[in-house]
């Protein structure tokens, strides 16, 4: 299980994890590689992707789907081996996705069908958390505040009664349905008011909702720095808000030679331009041709004026994560690694 980051801990001994799919994507990278990579670069630990363990668990049942449960546990077992062989601790288990708000009875108890496999698997792979996205959807949901709380309360306390107890964290997506603030998410953790229900710190799911604007000439919203400048002082002024930040989430984003249009290479009609640029052009923060130059200032926030200390762990979405070549995971994963020494001196250079 997860072990508490003591408050004095230098801010370079953090723990550092990086989660599976952003060493490459299941069906084009094997998990042992990704996993073998993650190790040999120094990282402490891995966010285990869904996506990535029904892939393992077709190893066992090639027809595995991603609710076989004999199987994921199959793979899960598996996945614990190997990441025991390179010293890396599992972070949490993600994600549950489009859960909260569900109008449907039986699409919301699958998805509570699914949390259980869930815990299983969270018990085999040694970690106390599991990640739950905001809602995604708009067909056949809700965003009604009190749905949203009971629903989010009725996850909680089925984790408080695992043994040992499991956590939910909540993040906050730039385009979601019904809630895409961390100001919202916390209004929720509130109201729920349970020992292990908090919240996720995302760079990109932040920043590029309040300052990001992808269809954009200059990558930004209206008045950028300004609501950028509010919501750090906001979360500084929160009281309580630190406790509840279970983990945090390292990324930026490509600054797109064209804003997102319908006549943009990537373009779907069916997807919200701010997920599009979420999919395909996240990256590693302090790389060159980065877009979210706020960033430095907000990690700065979360670990000097807030004090808050806790895992820290690089979630990228890329094209380049389906590209070929057993160089990929390797590259990534070092890429990741070099991306966090860089963005912890330009942390101290602004104090």
């Amino acid at each position: 299980m997860l072990s508490p980051i003591p408050s004095n801990t230098p801010i370079s001994d953090l723990p550092l994890a990086i989660a599976s799919m952003s060493l490459g994507r299941a069906w084009v990278h094997d998990l042992e590689g990704k996993l073998d990579a993650a190790g040999r670069a120094g990282y402490h630990g891995i966010e285990m992707y869904w996506e990535d363990l029904v892939y393992t668990a077709k190893r066992f049942d090639p027809m595995a789907t991603e609710t076989s449960q004999h199987a994921i546990l199959q793979a899960a077992e598996w996945v614990k081996e190997i990441c025991d062989r390179n010293d890396l601790q599992v972070l949490v288990v993600q994600p549950l996705l489009n859960y909260e708000g569900t109008l449907d009875e039986l699409t919301h108890a699958k998805q509570i069908v699914k949390l259980h496999l869930m815990f299983k698997v969270a018990k085999i792979l040694d970690t106390d958390l599991i990640q739950i996205p905001s809602q995604m959807l708009t067909d056949g949901t809700t965003g009604d505040f009190d749905s949203i709380v009971a629903d989010m309360k009725e996850v909680a306390i089925l984790g408080l009664q695992q043994q040992p107890p499991i956590r939910m964290v909540y993040e906050a997506m730039a385009w979601g349905a019904h809630i895409d603030t961390w100001e919202d998410i916390w209004k929720v953790v509130q109201a729920v008011e349970l020992p292990n229900f908090g919240i996720l710190f995302d760079t990109f799911q932040i920043i590029g909702r309040v300052w990001g604007d992808p269809t954009s000439r200059d990558m930004k919203v209206p008045n950028a720095d300004k609501a950028m400048a509010e919501t750090l002082e906001r979360m500084r002024c929160t009281p309580g808000l630190v406790e509840k930040i279970f983990y945090i989430q390292l990324s930026d984003v490509e600054h797109l030679r064209e804003p997102l249009s319908e006549s943009h290479p990537v373009w779907k009609d069916d997807m919200p331009p701010r997920m599009q640029w979420s999919r395909n052009y996240r990256t590693f923060p302090c790389e060159e041709g980065n877009c979210l130059t706020p960033l430095t200032e907000t990690v700065r926030t979360w670990f000097h004026d807030m004090g808050w200390r806790g895992w820290v762990s690089m979630e990228v979405f890329n094209k380049s994560m389906e590209a070929s070549g057993q160089e990929v995971p390797r590259v990534h994963a070092e890429r990741g690694t070099k991306s966090w020494h860089r963005l912890l001196k330009e942390v101290e250079r602004i104090q």
